[in-house]
């Protein structure tokens, strides 16, 4: 699943450098629609909608990508550009605001950026393990990225559902559970969690989650698809 989704979003970044914008934001809601939608995925959703001329649906993504890493420079700066076109002066200054604290914090001595793309180096490698089917060294590295980065919870909603396929439940129902503390809003990783609770044994507090899920965000096929799961096996 893991080698899938860095497909799917490689093929996307080619379409985007041919600005073939189109092409890569419906490569792009392929990843969403599994559930596997990181931040670097609604951000680049955004660049291609602001591209085609549609601020307000770019915005949409741009939100969604700082849900997932509040600390997202280019997501900070392409947000406070859109606003200022639309004459939004102070959500604008809002926004760079942001992205200029986002560069401040040092981690370990080192600068954000650089902390920053150290982290996604060991996520990116963490992505070729899974993809080679090494499950546990996938884990490691995201694990390093996190170290680096404890704030990147895209990253760590990654790990966790590297778990989940390594047959390691209990885990990743503390990565998510983590998850959801700093974002309550994040229903992918609520689904997720779920999904550990099933798969670690505890069925009752699946469909609790799930129910609460489906409360949060209606008609979520997914989650309906979990809980008749769930029924069928008497859970």
């Amino acid at each position: 699943m893991a080698g899938q989704t860095e497909r799917l979003l490689a093929r996307a970044r080619d379409r985007f450098t041919v600005q073939d914008y189109y092409g890569a934001i419906y490569l792009l809601e392929e990843i969403v629609a599994t559930g596997r939608a990181f931040a670097d995925v609604h951000h680049l959703i955004g660049v291609s909608l602001s591209l085609l001329g549609r601020p307000e649906e770019a915005l949409v993504q741009f939100a969604r990508a700082l849900e997932l890493n509040p600390r997202y420079l280019e997501a900070l700066i392409h947000q406070g550009l859109i606003l200022s076109e639309l004459g939004r002066s102070h959500e604008a200054e809002e926004a760079f605001r942001r992205a200029a604290e986002s560069v401040a914090p040092p981690s370990e001595g080192l600068p954000a950026p650089v902390v920053g793309r150290l982290a996604n180096q060991h996520a990116e490698l963490a992505d070729a393990y899974a993809e080679a089917g090494a499950l546990g060294r996938a884990i490691e590295q995201y694990e390093r990225a996190l170290e680096l980065g404890p704030g990147f919870h895209d990253l760590r909603y990654r790990m966790a559902r590297v778990m989940l396929e390594a047959g390691r439940p209990l885990e990743a129902r503390e990565a998510l559970e983590a998850v959801l503390l700093a974002r309550p809003n994040f229903v992918d990783a609520e689904a997720a969690l779920g999904l550990a609770h099933f798969l670690s044994g505890d069925g009752v507090g699946a469909r609790d989650v799930w129910r609460a899920c489906l409360a949060r965000r209606p008609e979520n096929a997914r989650v309906e698809a979990y809980l008749a799961m769930l029924g069928r096996t008497g859970g």
